[in-house]
């Protein structure tokens, strides 16, 4: 099986998450691993609707590097679902990524700052000493008005631009 990841994580940083989600190194993620990380960012799920979503009861490298493809794709083009009209498809990526932007957004004033960032990933388990820098380093990148902080545009752009 092939995939290419077309999302704002690179495949280094995917190996790193999936190095923390593998909990007891055996070389897999289980449904019950990606549960636990799924539940950590608001996404709540039975077993049963993520293995038929997943459709394994585990994860390699490979096939968690896919699953993570297909989410992205499907979130950042919507589904190609019958009677869904082009403007639902819209509206339904703009409300994710509205979602996607709460998360970050801690304090709700519409702005993800580095603080922001940087808790977010801590939660998550992915943050380390180091990451402090890439987070200024990582809002920069998409910062168009250099005020140290994402609005919800510049946040849009971050997510879309590897996707277009």
């Amino acid at each position: 099986m092939t995939c290419t990841t077309m999302s704002p994580l690179n495949t280094n940083d995917l190996h790193r998450i999936f190095e923390k989600l593998d909990q007891n190194g055996d070389g897999f993620v289980s449904l019950d691993e990606l549960k636990s990380l799924l539940e950590r960012i608001g996404a709540h799920s039975t077993h049963d609707e993520l293995q038929a979503l997943v459709g394994k009861t585990r994860l390699d490298l490979i096939d968690f590097l896919c699953f993570y493809d297909t989410i992205v794709k499907h979130n950042i083009n919507g589904d190609d679902q019958i009677g869904e009209g082009e403007n639902e498809g819209k509206d339904d990526v703009e409300g994710d990524l509205a979602k996607a932007f709460e998360v970050y957004d801690l304090n709700g004033d519409g702005y993800i700052s580095c603080d922001e960032l940087q808790s977010v990933l801590s939660r998550l388990g992915f943050w380390s000493e180091d990451c402090g820098k890439d987070c200024r380093s990582m809002i920069n990148v998409y910062d168009m008005n250099s005020d140290g902080l994402l609005d919800f545009d510049e946040f849009k752009n971050m997510m879309l631009v590897t996707n277009s």
